[in-house]
C-alpha cells in the first residue's frame, strides 16, 4: 500500500510540472518549505530564467550568482531530480547501498541533483550536473554513498557530474554580484520606470563619461550625477550596478566593491553601448 502512495505522490508531482520543463517554464523537484537546511535558504529571480530560484544553502546561493554571472550559461535547473527513481534504487542494488528514503515513513524519495546546467561551448550546447557540499561533509560516508548514486546515475546518461565544494566558489565574487544582480533591466529601478528609453540611453552616455577618469569614490561621482541631472538620490549608483551586470563597463569583479572608493575601470564595451539591447 505504502509503494502505491508512494509512486502516487511522484506521479502527481510530474503531472503538476515538478522537475519538468525549462528555462521560465521549469518547477524546482524541492521548495525551500520542504526541507530543513543549514545555512541560508534563499529565493531570487534569475536574469537568465525570469523565475524565482529556490535555493537551499548559502553555497547554492552563492554558486547561483556565478552561473547568472556566466556568458557561457544558458539555463539553470536547481534541484533537479533523478527520475525515474526506480533508475536510482537499482542503482543503489547493484552498488549494494542503501537508498535515501523517508525517515518517518521508509518510502524512498527521489534524489535530486543541486544544479543542472545548459551551457554553450564553441557553437555547442550541452547540459552537466552539479552537486554543492562543504569539503568536510566530503568525510561523511553516507554522504559519499549517495554521490555514487548521483554519479552512476548521470554517467549513464552520458552527462558529466561533479561536485563543487567552497573551494571553487569565490565568496568575494559571489558577494559582487549580488549587489548588482537586480540591475539587469534599469527600467525595474523606481526613478527610471517613467522615462523615455532615449532618456535613459543619454543618462548612461552622461554617466560613462563621468566614471572614466575620474578618481574619486564612487559614491561621491553617483552623488553628484544626481544632483546634476536632477534625479532621484540613488540614481547613478543603478546606473554603475546596471553597467556592470551588463558587462558595459569592465571591471576586476574578483576585488570586492566598494562604492566608497575609487573603482578602478578596467574598459568600456563599446558594441554593447552602440547596440543598447539591454534597455
Amino acid at each position: 500500500m505504502a509503494k502505491r502512495k508512494r509512486i502516487y505522490n511522484i506521479d502527481e508531482m510530474i503531472k503538476e510540472g515538478y522537475g519538468t520543463g525549462v528555462g521560465s517554464e521549469y518547477k524546482p523537484w524541492i521548495k525551500i518549505q520542504d526541507v530543513p537546511s543549514l545555512g541560508r535558504v534563499t529565493r531570487l529571480k534569475g536574469i537568465k530564467t525570469n523565475r524565482q530560484h529556490e535555493l537551499l544553502s548559502d553555497m547554492e546561493r552563492n554558486y547561483f550568482y556565478l552561473l547568472e554571472y556566466s556568458d557561457r550559461v544558458i539555463d539553470i535547473r536547481e534541484q533537479y531530480p533523478l527520475l525515474p527513481i526506480e533508475d536510482t534504487i537499482s542503482i543503489a542494488d547493484e552498488l549494494g547501498i542503501n537508498h535515501p528514503q523517508n525517515p518517518k515513513t521508509s518510502e524512498y524519495v527521489v534524489m535530486t541533483t543541486d544544479f543542472f546546467i545548459t551551457i554553450s561551448t564553441n557553437d555547442t550546447i550541452k547540459t552537466v550536473a552539479r552537486t554543492i557540499k562543504s569539503k568536510d561533509d566530503l568525510l561523511d560516508k553516507r554522504i559519499i554513498q549517495k554521490f555514487e548514486i548521483e554519479r552512476v546515475f548521470w554517467e549513464k546518461r552520458e552527462i558529466e557530474w561533479g561536485i563543487v565544494t567552497e573551494e571553487e566558489i569565490d565568496k568575494t565574487i559571489a558577494h559582487n554580484i549580488s549587489f548588482i544582480q537586480g540591475y539587469k533591466d534599469i527600467r525595474n529601478v523606481d526613478s527610471f520606470r517613467e522615462m523615455e528609453v532615449i532618456e535613459i540611453k543619454d543618462l548612461i552616455y552622461e554617466f560613462i563619461k563621468r566614471i572614466v577618469d575620474d578618481k574619486r569614490s564612487m559614491r561621491l561621482i553617483c552623488l553628484e550625477f544626481d544632483n546634476d541631472m536632477n534625479l532621484e538620490k540613488g540614481s547613478g549608483l543603478s546606473i554603475f550596478k546596471y553597467l556592470i551586470i551588463n558587462k558595459i563597463v569592465e571591471i576586476d569583479i574578483s576585488k570586492k566593491i566598494d562604492v566608497n572608493k575609487n573603482v578602478n575601470i578596467l574598459g568600456i564595451r563599446n558594441d554593447e553601448i552602440k547596440r543598447g539591447e539591454a534597455i
